[in-house]
């Protein structure tokens, strides 16, 4: 990504990793698709669940946008046998830290699930899929860092061979483990969890010894299995912030699922299927924008800045056109869409409605990914955790009481009269923050601060040296 023309280098980089990420909304989508076969009370538990067990493995997201980070600048400036030992530090830590979180989310699981509103029927399908979610927390964290540290070296195809083998097996288990084909029992959400569970294990295992066996850009060394202090503390140092940012996001998420369930299980089903719907367009976005991280982070390291400028805006631009599209297609065709996973007319309908406010508005939630990609290549995950605050926390949540309920709502000291427009008003606040924290982050993204990097780089020798 250091030389030569952007845009094919780009969609080299990038393609793969859309790849991986529609095959992984696929499978996720192949969850809702069996699960809306057993009943709306499935389908609303998994639409609460799902955002919730993200709330845990968004701290991979912090180790991920570390290691991305350090490995592509560490490539860029040719520090090989250093980006091998942060393929290490990193493996250490989340081991660590995944063993952690899934024990606690185990343990706190009924709390868990009564604090996001699922009540009677949706109480009991939602804890039997959220518990297996646990047990597969070290396995997906496993296989995140796997990807980002290849991603960070250049190679993004090996990860998304892997994903069409991990969401091949995850397609096919789902109908035997949801509703009992042939000698399988009929387990549900649990089953959903199961084929999830087990896809993640097999793939956390072959990815590890690719690392091990180290032909793909990067390799990882037993002997670096040991705490290398400095190198940790910068995982940490570059990694807090994007944990936080994946923690807010998906707390976010869980708080928005838990104003739907305020609805009833009708809205709150038709959320599910919806933004298992948008999740296509974020895959396309998310992966434009990982790719834009490894060619922000590799330029650093060649010391090019405006090329890794240069890189952020044409992904941006790029990706905008992709979502324009797609958006217009849900916004035409939306009846169609939710009908694929579930028939019941009372859940279409206001699936339809969702669709319909959201689609027009892809494009932007699209590009601001794009936008903290090139962030967080350049090692500033600071600023893409802000964005991500202000996204959700300053700009959708606020809306989403504002518009959603009536009577009187404070907002940052303000007292603001609710609009009292009903689950409806959830839908439009989604449109509004995607807009005003997109505008943001282009502005910001503008400043150029961002081109300072995180990795140090050894002096210029000089004549008499």
């Amino acid at each position: 990504m250091t030389t030569g023309a952007i845009t094919p280098k780009l969609t080299s980089l990038a393609w793969p990793l859309v790849a991986g990420n529609l095959l992984q909304t696929f499978y996720n989508l192949a969850d809702m698709f069996w699960v809306g076969r057993v009943s709306p009370e499935a389908v609303a538990a998994v639409s609460l669940m799902f955002p919730t067990s993200w709330m845990f493995v968004s701290v991979a997201m912090g180790l991920t946008a570390a290691s991305v980070a350090l490995v592509s600048q560490h490539v860029g400036a040719g520090n090989d046998r250093q980006a091998d030992n942060v393929v290490a530090q990193t493996l250490l830590l989340t081991v660590a830290v995944s063993v952690t979180l899934a024990t606690a989310g185990y343990t706190f699981r009924e709390p868990l699930v009564t604090l996001v509103g699922a009540r009677g029927e949706v109480y009991t399908a939602a804890l039997a899929y959220i518990e297996v979610l646990f047990v597969a927390i070290p396995f997906t964290f496993l296989f995140f860092v796997f990807r980002a540290v290849l991603r960070g070296a250049g190679d993004t195809k090996t990860a998304m061979w892997l994903m069409v083998f991990s969401a091949g097996l995850n397609v096919v288990l789902d109908p035997f483990l949801i509703l009992g084909y042939g000698p399988f029992p009929a387990w549900g959400t649990r089953g959903a969890a199961v084929a999830t569970l087990i896809s993640r294990v097999l793939v956390a295992i072959v990815g590890v010894y690719i690392l091990v066996k180290g032909e793909w850009g990067v390799r990882l060394r037993l002997a670096d299995l040991r705490p290398d202090w400095p190198v940790l503390k910068k995982l940490v140092t570059v990694g807090s912030p994007a944990t936080v940012d994946g923690a807010a996001r998906s707390f976010a998420a869980v708080a928005m699922a838990a104003l739907v369930a305020r609805f009833g299980p009708i809205p709150t089903a038709a959320y599910g299927v919806g933004v298992r719907l948008m999740s296509v367009s974020w895959t396309v976005s998310g992966a434009v924008g990982q790719a834009a991280a490894t060619g922000v982070g590799q330029n650093l390291g060649a010391d090019t800045p405006d090329r890794a400028a240069e890189v952020t805006w044409k992904a941006t631009a790029g990706t905008m056109a992709v979502l324009f599209g797609a958006g217009g297609l849900m916004f035409a065709f939306p009846g169609a869409a939710m009908r694929i996973f579930i028939g019941d007319p009372a859940v279409v309908a206001e699936g339809v409605r969702f669709l319909r406010i959201i689609g027009p508005f892809l494009a932007f939630f699209g590009g601001l990914m794009v936008v903290q990609g090139g962030f967080r290549g350049a090692g500033d995950t600071l600023v893409a955790m802000a964005l991500s605050f202000l996204s959700r926390w300053v700009l959708r949540i606020p809306l989403a009481v504002l518009f959603a309920y009536g009577g009187t709502v404070t907002v940052a000291g303000l007292t603001l009269s609710g609009f009292g427009w009903g689950v409806t008003g959830l839908w439009w606040s989604w449109a509004a923050s995607a807009i005003g924290s997109f505008v943001v982050g282009v502005l910001w993204f503008a400043l150029g601060r961002w081109k300072r990097g995180v990795v140090e780089k050894e002096p210029a020798a000089t004549p008499g040296d």
